[in-house]
């Protein structure tokens, strides 16, 4: 049998998953690209970079509503996550594909977004963990 540290709380305090700094974050270097793209006469690549961000941040903000409507419940079950996750990955993934398919090659900047914006979310999560482990040692 294991118990948890002393130290750790096992409540997730309120309000820790935000949105404002990954958007803030993800249109300065959506700025940025498009910059370079312009400089390629490729002002749409930026454009597209954009909208891949978007989508990353709309499946990210979907999944934290969804887990929270699930957690709600008096005994919340990890299947109708699952299935949420599948399709919305889906959803995402078929509308990335056929941007970058039919807009090419300027589309492909939305499948390059949605791997900056995911990078974003995940540094976004993670920095302030990190934080949070080194004032505790």
């Amino acid at each position: 049998m294991t118990t948890p540290a002393p130290s750790v709380d096992r409540t997730a305090p309120r309000g820790v998953v935000t949105f404002a700094n990954p958007f803030v974050i993800l249109a300065g270097i959506s700025v940025v690209v498009a910059g370079v793209a312009a400089a390629y006469d490729e002002i749409w690549f930026g454009a597209w970079f954009f909208v891949g961000g978007l989508l990353a941040l709309l499946n990210a903000k979907l999944a934290v509503l969804k887990v929270s409507v699930i957690t709600a419940d008096d005994e919340p079950r990890k299947a109708p996550v699952a299935v949420n996750s599948m399709v919305r990955l889906a959803v995402v993934t078929v509308v990335a594909l056929v941007i970058a398919y039919f807009l090419r090659p300027a589309g492909l900047g939305v499948i390059f977004g949605l791997a900056v914006g995911q990078v974003v979310l995940v540094l976004n999560t993670v920095i302030p963990v990190l934080k949070g482990l080194r004032q505790q040692s």
